[in-house]
């Protein structure tokens, strides 16, 4: 009884288990950061292959930054998800990835959670405006905005059919413009954003694999993303579309402005090639999710890594 005892959760005076550490790892989804990693390392090799500098240590604020915001995302919409209805134990999730639907937590400290995690950034994002001035605040500011919209309100950015388009520009545009303006010491090229369009299908690959597998869970819930929009037999066409365009940007981009990369090309290829291939044969339904997940988010830490380690040559 005593070893029972031991094992049983922790639980509040209102009948709640305790929001223990590795649950509020597990909120802040670590497999999802590198929609917020690599963005921060093709912003510094952009930087470095502008100015033929490098500050490591702003480099790690950055992406300490960036990491705490999208943590925030991750708990934001599991919260507004569960408050919701939306999410439930049927929805072929791992009980690592819903901490709210397999354990009685208080949603009120999820909430709270997100609002630390978001106040954390803010307070490094001092240091930044105290280097940089106000215009990383500006477009931190649009971020903060889109962070507050994408989950919350009444019409959530996530129940529409811009999610992926949002996600990829916010996160794969606006994290490298804002981190090259920091890194170069002021210089704001908007050639950035045009370097910036492979992460761009990236991460916005990485919302609609999830919104795919999706499709039957948030018809239920009245979500019009552009899966449910499309079906998937045409939304997987065109999520193979942008498998391809991607990987064509990035060759295009680093045989155009940044020729000596080339070399990293090849490798790159061979490296990607069995991601993108299962990833490709993903039937991307419910069953699928979770390795398809993966799949896409490793794909885009083997595409951003070749890409950053182009730009450096």
């Amino acid at each position: 009884m005593a070893e029972a005892r031991a094992k049983a959760p922790r639980r509040t005076r209102k009948g709640y288990e305790r929001l223990t550490v590795p649950m509020m790892v597990q909120l802040a989804a670590p497999h999802t950061w590198a929609a917020s990693v690599m963005p921060v390392l093709l912003a510094a090799t952009m930087a470095h292959a502008v100015t033929g500098r490098l500050d490591p240590g702003m480099t790690l604020v950055l992406l300490a930054i960036c990491v705490l915001m999208q943590a925030s995302v991750n708990v934001l919409n599991d919260y507004f998800d569960y408050r919701k209805g939306a999410d439930t134990a049927a929805d072929n999730v791992e009980e690592s990835d819903a901490v709210l639907v397999y354990h009685q937590v208080d949603p009120k400290s999820a909430l709270f959670l997100a609002v630390l995690l978001l106040a954390a950034a803010f307070t490094l994002g001092l240091l930044v405006i105290l280097e940089a001035g106000l215009v990383p605040l500006g477009i931190a500011l649009v971020g903060a905005a889109v962070v507050a919209l994408y989950s919350g309100g009444k019409t959530p950015i996530s129940y529409l059919p811009i999610g992926e388009l949002v996600s990829g520009v916010v996160m794969g545009g606006l994290i490298p413009l804002a981190c090259f303006y920091v890194l170069a010491e002021g210089s704001l090229s908007w050639l950035v954003l045009l370097w910036s369009v492979p992460p761009m299908i990236g991460i916005g690959l990485i919302m609609m694999t999830n919104n795919t597998c999706d499709i039957e869970k948030d018809v239920l819930a009245g979500r019009r993303t552009l899966p449910v929009l499309c079906g998937r037999a045409r939304a997987r066409s065109l999520y193979h579309g942008l498998m391809a365009l991607w990987l064509a940007a990035i060759i295009a981009i680093v045989a155009l402005c940044f020729p000596r990369g080339c070399i990293v090309l090849p490798f790159m290829l061979l490296a990607s090639y069995p991601l993108a291939k299962g990833l490709w044969g993903n039937p991307l339904a419910p069953p699928a999710r979770v390795g398809a997940m993966g799949q896409v988010c490793s794909l885009n830490v083997a595409l951003g890594a070749f890409y950053a380690a182009a730009l450096l040559v």
